[in-house]
């Protein structure tokens, strides 16, 4: 489940499971939102996380952040289970794990400055130093992610979207981590300015050392920075191999579906290859399908993909698949 290098966090049979109802005489039902999934992720790399809306790839990145406790598993950060930490135990790695939110519009506080949002983690974890520095390393954050120095003093209302999630990765950047979940950072910004969000990660990638957890649904955006990408489907990871190899060799029927529906600009070669849409809907995660997760949708279903669930096996060199036909 590893590439070449060495694993910075480490991630086995991680479960996140959320118990809904159990009203008035109703049963308590349980919602499989993250359901047994392992893998690593390498000091230095980026790992694409690409799935459709609802399989549960953030509640996935939140929970190896220990945002949401597990249910089951663990999360191993340079050899530490996170997950057996307590609240306080845990304050030393918030500064070393970070996220960068989805919506730049809700997760900045509208009443807080720019100043006060981007040096509130300073506040928290570097208590040894004054307003006045804190003030000055907030200037330095926010020349980091290319806005004004002066925009300290200015409300998030006055930004666009693009400038806002800005000021988000300059917040992630503040108590300088070395791991970051990017929880779909571009997918709530206009075409033209996901590219510049994309280019200003990869550069501070290159700066810093950063390594990244990048979730997102635009498999071309995650094909251009991603080292290796992973496949979710219903609480699961699918596939799991480079970047490359995953373009060039799909080997889960899922993960070729998701392939086959990105656009091409090309008129002529799409109307001769029209896009094969997947039929039926995804399962619900309160009562999922027995056997392979994937088997009520998959047009390679047989007998053994109803009754057994396949294996996570690697098939090749780094390239692993759950797949019975695979």
């Amino acid at each position: 489940m590893a590439g070449a290098g060495r694993a910075l966090v480490e991630v086995r049979g991680l479960k996140k499971h959320f118990s809904v109802g159990g009203g008035f005489l109703q049963r308590k039902k349980t919602v499989r939102a993250v359901d047994g999934v392992s893998f690593d992720v390498i000091e230095g790399e980026t790992l694409g996380v690409v799935g459709e809306s609802g399989c549960g790839k953030s509640t996935m990145g939140r929970t190896m952040l220990q945002l949401y406790p597990p249910t089951e598993g663990s999360v191993s950060y340079r050899g530490v289970d996170l997950a057996g930490l307590s609240r306080q135990e845990l304050l030393p790695y918030r500064k070393k794990i970070q996220i960068i939110f989805q919506d730049p519009y809700s997760s900045l506080n509208p009443r807080q400055t720019i100043g006060s949002i981007v040096c509130e983690p300073l506040t928290l974890h570097r208590k040894d130093i004054g307003k006045k520095e804190r003030l000055e390393l907030g200037r330095e954050l926010l020349r980091k992610v290319n806005l004004d120095q002066s925009f300290v003093n200015r409300f998030p209302h006055e930004f666009s979207g693009g400038q806002r999630q800005r000021i988000g990765i300059a917040r992630a950047l503040a108590v300088k981590p070395e791991f970051i979940v990017c929880d779909e950072p571009i997918s709530a910004l206009d075409v033209s300015v996901q590219a510049q969000v994309v280019t200003l990660l990869e550069d501070l990638q290159g700066e810093f050392g950063l390594t990244y957890l990048f979730i997102a649904h635009d498999l071309s955006m995650v094909r251009h920075i991603s080292t290796r990408i992973a496949v979710m489907y219903l609480g699961r990871i699918v596939e799991l191999a480079g970047r490359d190899e995953l373009f060039r060799a799909p080997l889960h029927p899922y993960t070729r579906a998701l392939l086959a529906a990105i656009p091409v600009p090309d008129p002529e070669y799409a109307a001769r290859n029209p896009i094969k849409t997947l039929e039926g809907e995804i399962p619900s995660a309160l009562n999922p399908p027995r056997g392979c997760c994937f088997h009520p949708r998959c047009p390679m279903a047989g007998p053994a993909c109803e009754e057994g669930e396949p294996a996570f096996r690697e098939l090749g060199p780094g390239h692993y698949c759950a797949c019975h036909k695979a």
